[in-house]
């Protein structure tokens, strides 16, 4: 199956989205600030919000002074304003890559699992820095998608035991900006300083096997994407391979694991 035959990747649907990853970020984006441990006080800029995990945990670790979010998705924005009632932030329909604020408006600009799923990588990282004050953080962190994801590097390699051809499709593949290499590598070219790439990782224990597979159904995401794209018998055959490969425990529970990787950088004199 070529990449560019499968439907368009949707994004938007804010419960489906949870149940399928929302509900892991929210551990990583904790992680995340603590390993940033900025002072109080910061204007900060969230790019790509999705349904809030990160904004949220700004909010309850950080002490902003304020946080505005972005996302192209509308459905997200509506479900992130609904969910977070704080005068200090603000959301807003917007392109990570055209960001609709002045230069230097912000202390910190983040974005939490976003940075594969725009169309040109290095626009959103200039207008992140072009939004951030001079001495202040650029930061972000996504999936490992090669290996330290642990429920979609199962999705991937059941996906490509059925149909071989597909290798290329998987995120691993399509996705460079999931090592640490190429994250500091993109950093360094846009002029951020003092480059900085870590780990982040998580338990992911889902109830039962219906709790991981359940929500690869929801068609939010790139595998629930190719989910939808192929037959009925071939779902089955993924979904039967996946319960033949994950194990669990005397209770049931399937208890993997999930890695980010996160970078940071500062913004230099202007």
């Amino acid at each position: 199956m070529d990449v560019n035959r499968l439907p368009r990747e949707v994004w938007g649907g804010a419960g489906a989205y949870e149940r399928y990853v929302g509900r892991w970020s929210r551990p990583v984006a904790r992680e995340f600030l603590a390993r940033l441990n900025l002072p109080a006080g910061r204007a900060w800029v969230d790019v790509g919000c999705g349904t809030g995990a990160l904004s949220a945990a700004i909010l309850a670790t950080a002490d902003p002074a304020e946080v505005v979010g972005i996302d192209r998705a509308a459905g997200f924005i509506e479900a992130v304003r609904n969910g977070i009632a704080d005068d200090r932030t603000r959301f807003e329909v917007a392109d990570a890559t055209q960001l609709p604020f002045a230069q230097a408006g912000f202390d910190v600009a983040v974005s939490g699992l976003v940075l594969n799923f725009v169309a040109d990588p290095p626009a959103m990282l200039r207008e992140m820095s072009r939004v951030t004050k001079s001495g202040g953080t650029v930061a972000a962190y996504v999936w490992d998608y090669a290996g330290g994801m642990g429920m979609m590097r199962a999705f991937w390699d059941a996906a490509i035991a059925v149909n071989p051809n597909d290798a290329k499709l998987d995120q691993a593949e399509r996705f460079p900006l999931c090592q640490p290499e190429p994250l500091a590598a993109l950093w360094r070219e846009q002029g951020l300083q003092a480059v900085e790439v870590w780990a982040i990782d998580i338990p992911t224990v889902f109830r039962d096997f219906g709790d991981f597979w359940e929500p690869f159904l929801g068609q939010q995401g790139a595998a629930p994407t190719y989910l939808a794209s192929v037959d009925a018998q071939t779902q089955e055959r993924i979904r039967a391979y996946l319960e033949n490969q994950l194990m669990a425990d005397a209770a049931g529970h399937l208890a993997l694991s999930a890695r980010a990787w996160a970078v940071r950088g500062t913004v230099g004199g202007r």
